[in-house]
């Protein structure tokens, strides 16, 4: 390991002693010529593998062409890309901007904003126990994860927190100062849990009957990652304002705040950032959107999603383990009473694969979508060699 590199990359969390130096596809090598199959993608940012063709082309074309004329003025890929995904979300605005923490805040700043203009100034975002939704300021007040209301307090004020899949618990947080609920449809950092499908509509409802927006992160969900291109077409439900970040770029920085026109009431100055829609990092997501966006690559997803979860079923049940969470090519698998997640991690990396711990009883998994089912095969072999 390059002593300059320990000694001057901020030590903001546990990394191994590896520097990973290529990438394709499924496969990552580090400085040393190792190479690892990779599960993790970079938390779901890789939605078609490391440096896909398309992703690559459209970078050095664009780079060539227009990097950035600053948020002022208009682009062509902004204005194209903002049509694509208002025409597929079935909304009405897009703003472009570079990480799913800032396309979350921009979706607290817009709901406040509607709050002020339309329910006398309400203010609070009703968000959910065990939640994410970034490492803002703002954004880690609207988190449930235990502890973090207080790792920089104080916090920002105005997030209560609902029991998720528990519409009664959100029912009893709703007053006149209330102006949203906000939530994942599946939360990623609590373990892979699930929204039920009903509980999402019963939101839809709610979020009408009393006046509120719904805000639907799907930061980790979006683009194709759970089958569908937004996870809340599976509830056949719409949000007022959708967030996507990760997977959109595959593997650049961009993210997207999507509202519809009942939510989208932004003046001038109200919301910006120096990097926010600019045209390199726009190609990309049109290329991603290219080829995520066709019906046979999601039908793609789906089967690879079914494989994988029943390959890691019968991997549960022949070690004793325990359920397996999750939709398309996000899951999740149960240790039952084991509480070695972070042990195994660093065994199948010492095997050659990575994987992801977010609770010490189980195991996140969140490929490529594009991942092929022989290596789905080469997966569970060395997951199985890792739990045992």
């Amino acid at each position: 390991m390059n002593a300059l590199v320990k000694s001057h990359l901020m030590d903001i969390t546990a990394r191994p002693e590896i520097i990973f130096a290529r990438g394709e596809g499924a496969w990552l090598w580090d400085s040393e010529g190792r190479r690892y199959l990779d599960f993790v993608q970079g938390w779901a940012v890789n939605c078609l593998g490391h440096s896909h063709p398309a992703i690559v082309d459209a970078l050095t074309k664009q780079a060539a062409t227009l990097i950035n004329a600053s948020p002022a003025f208009y682009n062509g890929p902004a204005l194209a890309l903002s049509e694509r995904l208002a025409t597929l979300s079935g909304l009405a605005s897009v703003f472009l901007c570079s990480s799913g923490a800032e396309a979350n805040e921009g979706a607290i700043k817009l709901a406040r904003k509607w709050g002020r203009l339309n329910r006398n100034g309400a203010f609070k975002i009703i968000t959910f126990e065990n939640g994410f939704h970034g490492r803002t300021i703002a954004t880690m007040s609207a988190t449930g994860k235990p502890g973090w209301d207080t790792m920089f307090a104080p916090q920002v004020p105005g997030f209560p927190k609902a029991r998720y899949n528990d519409i009664a618990s959100v029912e009893a947080l709703v007053d006149d100062e209330t102006v949203a609920v906000m939530l994942e449809p599946i939360q990623g950092e609590a373990g892979v849990i699930a929204a039920e499908h009903a509980f999402l509509r019963a939101l839809r409802e709610r979020c009408d009957r009393h006046d509120l927006l719904l805000v639907l992160d799907e930061v980790q969900t979006g683009m194709g990652r759970t089958g569908p291109l937004f996870a809340f077409e599976s509830a056949g439900i719409r949000p007022d304002i959708v967030t996507l970040g990760k997977g959109i770029g595959g593997g650049v920085p961009l993210a997207a705040l999507i509202a519809n026109d009942r939510a989208n009431c932004f003046a001038h100055g109200d919301q910006g950032g120096t990097y926010t829609g600019n045209p390199l990092m726009a190609a990309v997501g049109l290329a991603v959107l290219d080829i995520v966006g066709g019906p046979d690559f999601l039908a793609g997803v789906k089967a690879r999603g079914q494989v994988l979860r029943e390959g890691l079923a019968a991997l549960s049940a022949r070690l004793g383990l325990g359920e397996v969470r999750g939709a398309g090519l996000l899951l999740a698998l149960g240790l039952g009473a084991r509480r070695d997640s972070a042990d195994i991690v660093v065994r199948a990396r010492e095997l050659g694969l990575l994987v992801n711990a977010p609770r010490p009883d189980c195991l996140r998994l969140m490929p490529a979508l594009n991942v092929t089912n022989d290596e789905i095969a080469q997966m569970l072999e060395l997951l199985g060699k890792a739990i045992g």
